[in-house]
């Protein structure tokens, strides 16, 4: 009789349907712990962006370069950084990313209200 044989034909004790049941949990609780991580690394899908953006949000005119994610609202630039996972924040509210430029700066117009954009700064220095 083989090892396979002989397990089949063992009867389910209660010690077998715990030990399946824990390994179950474990194998499950290990799957969504690392699901988050495993999507992060894959790279995003996207088509070709179209080379600029423009739309008026709420009174705002805002201008997006898709290909360089440079974001103006009302002709001011707005400093945008770009995240290792592909989304993107800004100076206005910076605990905040956004999938898109565009989501980004109108979230940014939200945020300013009626109150214009500063001007550019120099950079650190």
């Amino acid at each position: 009789m083989t090892a396979a044989a002989a397990a089949a034909a063992a009867p389910l004790t209660r010690r077998t349907l715990l030990r399946t049941a824990f390994t179950a949990a474990v194998c499950g609780a290990t799957a969504a712990v690392l699901a988050p991580v495993l999507r992060a690394r894959r790279p995003r899908q996207t088509l070709t962006p179209a080379p600029l953006t423009e739309e008026t949000y709420r009174g705002r005119h805002i201008s997006v370069d898709l290909a360089s994610a440079a974001v103006r609202i009302d002709g001011r630039p707005l400093h945008v950084m770009r995240r290792a996972d592909g989304s993107y924040l800004s100076g206005i509210n910076h605990f905040q990313s956004y999938a898109t430029p565009l989501e980004l700066a109108r979230a940014a117009v939200d945020e300013l209200g009626t109150t214009a954009l500063a001007t550019g700064a120099p950079h650190h220095g």
